[in-house]
């Protein structure tokens, strides 16, 4: 079982969250959607209820964004059902740290980041590497970022290697762009 180790911050922000009077701000961006899943699967991960019961009685008041709601749904039910093998990829690049030891929420922000590589073709690795750093940066401690952007990028090179990832579109771009003249 992993280590319920959270930060003054992380447990600061999420402690109040899932009261009674949970009030959830509706997501707007894919950012915020992240952030949901964060808080459902956190919610998950020490309630021990099904993911329809944590969603049923979290998100109730989160229905006028339904595309957003529906990346957060999506998110959430991937990450769940790929945890074990999320897991197993963090714990063969967690080099000098105990996979026991790893705080529940930095495991759950890599969890999301390494399901975005895997399974939405259509993210860049690197904004799902930016997206938890910041979830890191507002939910756990300042030391998670560095941890957790080290461990994206090793576990990012083992997929690459393994050809593991097939990116389309948008989600193909990996390489900064030139500036050109003209460009602002």
């Amino acid at each position: 079982m992993v280590s319920a180790t959270m930060s003054t911050i992380g447990m600061m922000s999420l402690n109040n969250m899932f009261d009674e009077d949970f009030n959830c701000t509706p997501p707007k961006s894919r950012r915020d959607a992240r952030e949901t899943a964060l808080q459902v699967l956190y919610a998950l991960e020490l309630s021990g209820s099904s993911v329809n019961a944590v969603f049923q009685d979290l998100l109730p008041k989160c229905q006028s964004h339904p595309a957003v709601l529906g990346f957060a749904r999506n998110m959430v039910k991937k990450v769940y059902n790929a945890r074990e093998q999320l897991d197993d990829y963090i714990q063969r690049n967690s080099a000098n740290w105990r996979y026991e030891r790893i705080a529940i929420i930095d495991l759950i922000i890599m969890r999301l980041a390494i399901c975005e590589f895997m399974y939405f073709a259509e993210i860049p690795p690197k904004v799902s590497i930016d997206e938890a750093l910041e979830l890191a940066k507002n939910f756990s401690t300042k030391k998670s970022s560095a941890y957790i952007n080290g461990m994206l990028d090793a576990v990012l090179l083992e997929l690459k290697e393994k050809k593991l990832i097939t990116k389309k579109g948008r989600g193909k771009r990996d390489k900064k762009r030139k500036k050109t003249l003209g460009d602002d």
